[in-house]
């Protein structure tokens, strides 16, 4: 069947539990089509092997009568998760080639409910970025102009997905690298809240803000995924929520007839692209047409969430990083006179620029002296960005906002130019930083034809409702639909 790579998640699913197609046919024409379009960059890794052999299990259990959501499903891993099929690379040199022992409890639970792993995805060397630029391997391109980037870290995830070489990615977001390029490929992609997903196994960026999340091209599909993701995981993870498993799907087509959306005057203010405010607002206004009422906010501190942000999580990643010495696993220098030599050799060869950039922030502010002036002071101003949502949230139900200023822009564009990176992530930051499930849905298309996505953060434990409100947007419109040309 060659319109497969057009269909959804859900859509797959009902074809293949009515046998209309076999999952063996299913991944091979994913394969064939991954490979048709390497150029892109989307993996890192694939094993035409390993995925034919999970696609014939699946076959079995279908066969046998399970009906799994996810089962015969075909998905492709962002290489941060560690698998013990493919290498795990995190997109550095320091892990090129490496092989875990064991399967990161996303992975774990996503072969469990049956999902067919094509391979790993391209990504940003240790999630440190927002454009797919600072992977150790080439860059992701955006499919709907391959001289843009797809943003980051989970930018080839992004790809796969816009692309049709992969229904559904899994993907990573600390401060925003879900629904970051989820919005600069026009795709769907949801963070939920901190705790929810299992973090063992998933190579660590900075500890109390990664959160693993589903990239997909509908909310339909993104909730399916999310339920077999979530789930508490003790004696792995002991910041996973200690929560049952739920169905994420069973909100989906609520009615929105009354529904409070806060849009806050601090996310439409200047430095947000004036065809991005036009898309945005065609988007809330489809929302008032649906029953929805839309109530300013106030989330004073949103411009202190770069600085917060920029300390706290290098000042993790300093410590995270630490591991990766050459003693054990990983990359190790080839000529050195002694310990300290060596550590030093390999760490300056198996990092990048901006990996080795974050490092040094974090080692200076974790330092005696300045811990106090900055590392306890960004942790106390976290607290007072949290407490701005909670204030919010006395007034409406949900947030809306954009993802990021602008669309997507050109390779290369800011790459001598850190802060500016820095400065795009402005508005998926504060939800981050308080441990907000949010998420990013297509919202149309501004400069250049390139999409634009809308931003929707809700209160803790409320992904369901979050879902929701996405998947009516896009009972709605057809944004989401939209294919890159030449890629259909």
């Amino acid at each position: 069947m060659s319109d497969l790579h057009d269909l959804t998640v859900a859509q797959l699913a009902t074809k293949l539990r009515a046998r209309e197609v076999s999952a063996v046919e299913v991944a091979q024409h994913f394969l064939a089509r991954g490979a048709r379009h390497d150029a892109l960059g989307a993996y890192l890794a694939t094993n035409e092997e390993v995925t034919l052999a999970q696609a014939r299990a699946a076959d079995a259990r279908l066969a046998a009568g399970e009906t799994a959501p996810l089962l015969g499903v075909p998905i492709a891993h962002k290489d941060i998760f560690v698998t013990t099929d493919f290498p795990s690379t995190a997109g550095s040199r320091m892990l090129e080639g490496y092989r875990s022992p064991f399967d990161s409890t996303i992975v774990t639970r996503l072969k469990g409910a049956g999902a067919v792993t094509l391979g790993k995805l391209n990504c940003d060397e240790f999630a440190m970025g927002s454009s797919n630029e600072n992977s150790a391997f080439k860059p992701a391109l955006n499919p709907w102009d391959t001289t843009r980037i797809p943003g980051g870290s989970s930018g080839g995830s992004a790809v796969a997905v816009a692309a049709r070489l992969t229904p559904a990615a899994t993907g990573t977001d600390t401060g925003g690298s879900i629904r970051q390029p989820a919005s600069f490929c026009g795709i769907t992609g949801i963070k939920p809240t901190y705790g929810r997903a299992s973090r063992y196994g998933m190579i660590a960026f900075a500890s109390s803000l990664d959160q693993a999340g589903p990239m997909a091209r509908t909310a339909e599909d993104c909730a399916l995924l999310l339920s077999a993701m979530c789930g508490p995981d003790p004696d792995r993870d002991s910041t996973s929520l200690d929560l049952p498993a739920e169905d994420f799907s069973r909100c989906l087509n609520d009615s929105l007839a009354g529904l409070r959306i806060g849009v806050s005057k601090d996310f439409f203010g200047k430095g947000l692209a004036p065809n991005v405010r036009t898309a945005l607002d065609a988007a809330l206004a489809q929302y008032v047409k649906l029953g929805a009422r839309l109530i300013e906010i106030s989330l004073p501190r949103t411009e202190l969430s770069i600085p917060v942000y920029y300390i706290i999580a290098p000042a993790e990643a300093s410590s995270n990083l630490s591991r990766f010495d050459g003693v054990k696993f990983g990359h190790r220098a080839g000529k050195y006179a002694d310990l300290t030599e060596m550590y030093k050799k390999t760490r300056a060869e198996g990092f990048g620029d901006e990996v080795k950039r974050r490092i040094m922030i974090g080692t200076y502010v974790l330092s005696h002296g300045y811990y106090d002036a900055y590392y306890l002071q960004a942790q106390k101003i976290r607290r007072l960005i949290a407490d701005d949502f909670q204030q919010a949230f006395k007034q409406c139900d949900v947030i809306a906002g954009p993802v990021a200023p602008s669309v997507a822009w050109k390779l290369g564009e800011k790459s001598n130019d850190p802060l500016a990176n820095y400065l795009s992530d402005i508005y998926t930051l504060p939800a981050s930083l308080a441990g907000l499930p949010c998420m990013s849905v297509p919202a149309g298309f501004g400069t250049g034809g390139m999409p634009v996505g809308l931003q929707l953060i809700a209160n803790h434990l409320q992904e369901a409702r979050l879902l929701n409100v996405a998947h009516r947007l896009q009972q709605a419109t057809d944004w989401h639909q939209k294919t890159p040309e030449g890629l259909r």
